[in-house]
């Protein structure tokens, strides 16, 4: 019998409660790559290489302050900057309140939005389409595809901040990298039936040369500004979705918080069981240095044994986690949470490892003193 199949058979001999230990650390480990994945998504991950060119301006004070439409043309002309396209918010109900059914809208110019969204792909005829109709609109293919849209058709959005309803022509269909379930129409239709949205924008969506004119070009837009009436604030993409999380708490202590009690809770459980389960093979240990096992060998059999119940549990709760994330990214009211997080291979692997390392060092210290029983004491051992 070889050192592997020992170890393999010594590791599942009490089948409960290896059993039992390997759904414990799976279990552990399907919460901690999840945790993981949330911090690349959020922290690591910089998106494609246009989001990357890309900038938001918004009022300096709050989301929820509007900015005068003609700072549009003086942020062209900011060197560096290569297309401008304002956004507003609208925040309707499509036919009720429940989650399943939300997705994002937002007023636009359709003549420039693609031009600032260049990762976005739309054909050519539909994107005419949309920029001849005043009351068209155009949708996320993923989004379209979840209601069952088709080109031509009609949708209403009940008003709940603006005092009107929106009644759309689906005149086409975008596919972004990742689904943004957001559904874009012409701002004029809302400032032509309300006065005092008229000549205003929530936000402006900037397109820079070069990742590398981002910064020059967000500190002389808010330069330009600085002393208005209403000041603004620009950040890159990524940074203006972080402060979206940052509003909520301090989401990076959190999740660190998580994935440390994670595995100190994992160690604890799979150091108890170790220690149960090395305690009551004391005379087996005696019988193996009878037959010629050095303590070096008895150490690596059995923290061999730890170590493959911990990758195990690793890999199932890697596995678990993975799929979890992707039905995740479909649950009502998660979908854009999650929307574009994978367990990577990188993730995966830490994962995995983290989990082996706990079972090496949950047995590092019985499988030590095991092995250095006397043999005639641990003949008498009777537990």
């Amino acid at each position: 019998m070889t050192l592997t199949c020992f170890v393999t058979k010594s590791a599942f001999r009490n089948k409960r409660r290896s059993l039992l230990t390997v759904l414990s650390i799976m279990f552990s480990l399907v919460l901690l790559t999840l945790m993981m994945t949330i911090w690349r998504g959020f922290y690591i991950d910089k998106g494609s290489a246009q989001s990357a060119q890309r900038l938001i301006t918004r009022h300096r004070v709050s989301l929820t302050n509007f900015m005068p439409a003609y700072y549009r043309e003086k942020i062209r002309t900011v060197p560096g900057v290569v297309a401008v396209a304002p956004t507003q918010w609208f925040g309707g109900l499509y036919k009720d309140e429940k989650p399943e059914n939300f997705f994002m809208q937002f007023g636009t110019d359709p003549e420039e939005i693609f031009k600032v969204q260049t990762d976005f792909k739309i054909p050519d005829d539909q994107l005419a389409a949309w920029q001849h109709d005043q009351a068209g609109a155009v949708a996320d293919s993923a989004l379209a595809k979840k209601f069952g849209w088709k080109v031509g058709d009609r949708i209403v959005i009940k008003g709940t901040i603006f005092p009107m309803n929106l009644e759309l022509t689906i005149r086409g269909m975008f596919t972004a990298p990742q689904p943004t379930m957001t559904v874009y129409f012409n701002q004029k239709y809302v400032e032509e039936a309300i006065p005092f949205a008229k000549g205003k924008a929530g936000t402006f969506g900037i397109l820079a040369g070069s990742a590398e004119d981002v910064p020059k070009v967000a500190t002389a837009v808010d330069a330009l500004f600085r002393n208005s009436p209403e000041p603004t604030k620009t950040e890159s993409e990524k940074a203006f979705q972080l402060g979206f999380i940052n509003s909520l708490g301090n989401v990076k202590a959190f999740i660190l918080s998580i994935c440390f009690a994670v595995v100190f809770a994992t160690l604890l459980v799979s150091a108890n069981t170790m220690a149960m389960s090395i305690r009551e093979r004391t005379r087996e240990v005696a019988v193996l240095k009878t037959l010629g096992f050095t303590r070096q060998r008895i150490l690596e059999l059995y923290v061999g044994e730890a170590v493959t119940v911990g990758l195990l549990g690793g890999v199932l709760g890697c596995s678990l986690a993975a799929g979890l994330v992707v039905a995740m990214s479909h649950v009502p009211g998660m979908g854009f949470f999650f929307a574009g997080m994978r367990v990577t291979l990188p993730t995966f692997i830490l994962a995995v490892v983290v989990a082996g390392a706990v079972g090496l060092v949950s047995a590092l210290f019985p499988a030590y003193h095991a092995a250095k029983v006397d043999i005639v004491e641990g003949l008498r051992y009777i537990g």
